[in-house]
């Protein structure tokens, strides 16, 4: 199975997960969940509850930025664009690949086009250096993927003062 398929079957999985996990809380209770209109709008939720998204595959660039305070600062600027759209509701998933394959990351982009998710990845320092190139592909899952920011938020401890 090619990574992009897999990865399309991965999302497939998070919304019927979300879908599922849902489904076993509400079996407990008297009735199922009531439809939240005000939530699936502000979510750009359709009537089935799912939304247009660009996944992007990051992949090893031609231009190996070496290790030392150069590279540091661009991946200091990668996460601070990553917090920067994910805090603006752009970026809704991101995370490291491997490396197998020249994978390096993800992004899930809550934009409708793939232009636009070429205008925000093209403000990453790792694209701008050539330390990686994505790979565009548009996909449609669960709204319920822009719940991921908060939760991840509230899942993660805060770093220590410096």
């Amino acid at each position: 199975m090619s990574k992009l398929k897999f990865l399309r079957l991965a999302a497939s999985s998070i919304a019927l997960t979300l879908g599922a996990s849902a489904h076993a809380q509400s079996a407990a209770a008297v009735a199922p969940p009531a439809y939240d209109p005000v939530l699936a709008a502000k979510l750009g939720g359709n009537d089935n509850g799912m939304r247009q998204y660009v996944l992007v595959i990051l992949k090893t660039g031609p231009n190996r930025v070496p290790t030392g305070p150069e590279r540091d600062e661009m991946f200091k600027g990668h996460f601070a664009n990553m917090k920067r759209l994910a805090d603006a509701g752009k970026l809704a998933i991101a995370g490291p690949f491997d490396g197998d394959d020249g994978w390096r990351g993800m992004f899930i982009f809550a934009v409708p086009t793939v232009e636009e998710a070429k205008t925000l990845v093209a403000t990453d320092p790792v694209v701008i250096k050539g330390e990686m190139v994505p790979e565009f592909h548009p996909l449609y899952a669960s709204a319920a993927l822009m719940l991921v920011p908060d939760g991840h938020l509230r899942l993660s401890k805060p770093a220590p003062a410096q």
